[in-house]
């Protein structure tokens, strides 16, 4: 039935089918392809080859910020994107991880470990709803842009990933059960903190890179790339490290900016 007369079978069946652009359907493959690696992370774990499931689950992550700059880049966002990318991240980033933790090392105290693993799981959840939340929102200041409000899940993907990396690493944490207790807290933590309203840095408002320092960038980002392929396991526990060590850092300035910006409405207030 046609619900417009003013519309022929054949501009109706046009509507219906009309072409989408390449430049739209681009991110979503790589969105795609980022899940496909956060399911086979699963199945990694599964077969308790975690090695395997830790590089993955970085896969994943990589892929999960070059889709979103992709789009940008070559302006293919989308309404759908976004809501593909939130799935998406949802299994990379909060069901994975805590799988992979828990046929490691938290099964041995089931029920506490479980309880952990679905925790992280809904501190991701929540994490990335209130995201697509407040990424809509207008009236937030321009400085905002500078910070996530609590970890994001990709993050909290990595860092919640650290005694693992500590076991596989030249330290060998041992995965023992009298270790267990430790390494469920610090999952509680971190789901905590994706949960939070702490500010993080966000990296955003890195673009482009001075002309005297493109080539100790090149070197510094050479020689990250030849580390992790040859200790990937001490490198990631070194940047799960230091951005934990960064939240008190992103914690002052984010106090610093929300101050200055306070004390410059009192004083329009008191202009006006």
């Amino acid at each position: 039935m046609n619900d417009n007369p003013e519309l022929s079978a054949s501009e109706l069946r046009r509507l219906r089918f009309r072409n989408i652009p390449l430049r739209v359907v681009l991110p979503n493959l790589v969105t795609l392809l980022a899940l496909c690696m956060g399911l086979t992370a699963i199945r990694y774990a599964i077969e308790e080859d975690f090695v395997k499931a830790v590089t993955a689950i970085m896969a994943a992550a990589v892929l999960d910020g070059l889709d979103g700059r992709l789009a940008r880049a070559i302006k293919g966002t989308s309404r759908f994107g976004a809501e593909l990318d939130s799935l998406a991240d949802f299994v990379d980033f909060a069901v994975a991880p805590g799988l992979l933790l828990y046929l490691w090392s938290l099964h041995e105290i089931k029920g506490l470990g479980w309880f952990a693993v679905l925790a992280f799981a809904i501190a991701g959840a929540l994490r990335l709803a209130r995201f697509n939340v407040m990424i809509e929102d207008p009236s937030k200041p321009a400085w905002h842009a500078e910070f996530f409000v609590g970890m994001p899940a990709p993050a909290g993907a990595v860092t919640v990933l650290l005694p693992l990396y500590l076991h596989f690493s030249a330290l060998e944490l041992p995965a023992s059960k009298a270790l267990t207790p430790f390494y469920i807290a610090y999952v509680l933590a971190i789901a905590f903190l994706m949960a939070s309203r702490i500010p993080h840095f966000s990296g955003k408002r890195i673009g482009r890179i001075p002309r005297d320092l493109v080539i100790p960038v090149l070197f510094g980002v050479g020689v990250t790339a030849l580390l992790l392929a040859i200790y990937p396991m001490e490198v990631l526990a070194v940047v799960s490290v230091a951005f934990l060590a960064a939240i008190p850092v992103s914690v002052k300035r984010y106090n610093a900016l929300a101050k200055a910006e306070g004390e410059k409405g009192e004083v329009e207030g008191a202009e006006g």
